[in-house]
């Protein structure tokens, strides 16, 4: 008899079974069909071999009819269309950057910082002369420029009536003692 001890001490045994004969269970020699096992593994081969040459032939097919319409469909979408919306704020190779005055910049080949620092030049730019529109008028002051008009001229302010009285500017509310019958006129 085997004995066999685990890590905690146990020990387990293992029965000796080499007395029991069963003379009706044998080894059988037809088990396992041979020339079936085989003939699965040669039809399997071919098959995968009719089936690789049948995706060859059908990629073939479908270059050959990509090759014959060279032209893209009418709803196609163009590169530039097929970029996400502006403004783009992922700073990356491959974009091109369209100006307010229609300039197009190429950043094809720059470096990812390059579109940042396109733009950051247009924003001092605009900060130095003023934003201008399309037709190149201005349309905005350089911050200096806003600075310097308004120390000169002051805020402008709303000119308040005198001969006003507080309770014009009061507003209707509803009385709790007339359950909302009649209204007097409060300061908020």
């Amino acid at each position: 008899m085997a004995e066999k001890t685990k890590g905690d001490g146990h020990r387990t045994e293992t029965p000796d079974v080499s007395h029991i004969r069963n003379v009706e269970v044998t080894h059988e020699s037809s088990d396992i069909n041979v020339r079936a096992v085989v003939m699965f593994i040669v039809v399997l081969t071919v098959a995968t071999i009719v089936v690789s040459f049948g995706l060859q032939f059908l990629f073939k097919f479908f270059d050959e009819q990509e090759a014959k319409s060279s032209r893209p469909g009418p709803m196609a979408l163009t590169k530039e269309e097929r970029l996400p919306p502006e403004p783009r704020l992922q700073a990356a190779p491959g974009f091109q950057l369209k100006l307010e005055n229609g300039q197009t910049v190429n950043l094809e080949k720059s470096a990812p910082q390059e579109e940042y620092r396109v733009l950051r030049r247009k924003w001092e730019e605009n900060l130095k002369t003023g934003l201008k529109d399309q037709s190149g008028n201005v349309v905005g002051l350089p911050i200096d420029a806003a600075i310097d008009k308004i120390v000169s001229e002051g805020l402008p302010s709303k000119v308040k009536e005198r001969d006003k009285k507080l309770l014009d500017y009061a507003i209707s509310v509803p009385t709790a003692s007339s359950s909302g019958r009649e209204a007097e006129k409060r300061l908020q």
